[in-house]
């Protein structure tokens, strides 16, 4: 008796820990797995995929485009102007197994070198050229974040920038001097 008790415990452990390697990913999604900290030769998904606990490791990636606010950056232009500009990127994960292992947070990188990229080519340009060439400083910005969107060994980081625009630009308030009043 007590074998047979044994027995069954054993296959409804059995049975649950096979329901709860099942996992669901979406038509967008895509699951990067880890097998013993080794990286799968391919991505999984979409679908029912099984994920074994204690031996694999799943990172969820999505593949739809996402669109990544640049906060406001102060950018002095060449003839010593300063504006306030904000921009927004629109990227898409291409190839989720670089996405993952080549950068660690793709989504920060991207808004960080986008920030220093936008005061950089913005501040070679004088203010009259900015908004009648906007279009086509868009496009140079957009040239070097996806030629830097590469690791030093030349590997892609599985990231498509699709599209660059700043979306507003004004003049940054100036400093009034303090007028040396005692109160």
């Amino acid at each position: 008796m007590p074998s047979i008790s044994v027995g069954l415990i054993a296959a409804i452990v059995l049975g649950l820990y096979l329901l709860s390697s099942i996992k669901i990913l979406r038509e967008y999604e895509r699951g990067v797995i880890f097998r013993l900290g080794r990286l799968l030769p391919a991505a999984k998904g979409p679908g029912i995929i099984l994920v074994f606990a204690p031996v694999d490791r799943m990172v969820r990636i999505s593949l739809r485009q996402d669109a990544l606010e640049v906060p406001p950056q102060d950018i002095i232009t060449r003839d010593n102007v300063t504006l306030k500009v904000n921009a927004v990127i629109f990227l898409r994960v291409i190839d989720p197994n670089h996405a993952v292992v080549e950068v660690s947070n793709y989504l920060n990188q991207t808004s960080q070198f986008a920030q220093t990229t936008l005061r950089s080519v913005l501040g070679e340009v004088e203010l009259d050229e900015l908004l009648p060439s906007r279009e086509k400083l868009n496009t140079r910005i957009q040239s070097i974040l996806d030629q830097h969107r590469r690791t030093p060994n030349g590997a892609s980081q599985g990231v498509r920038l699709w599209r660059v625009g700043s979306t507003s630009a004004a003049l940054a308030p100036s400093p009034r001097a303090d007028s040396g009043k005692v109160g």
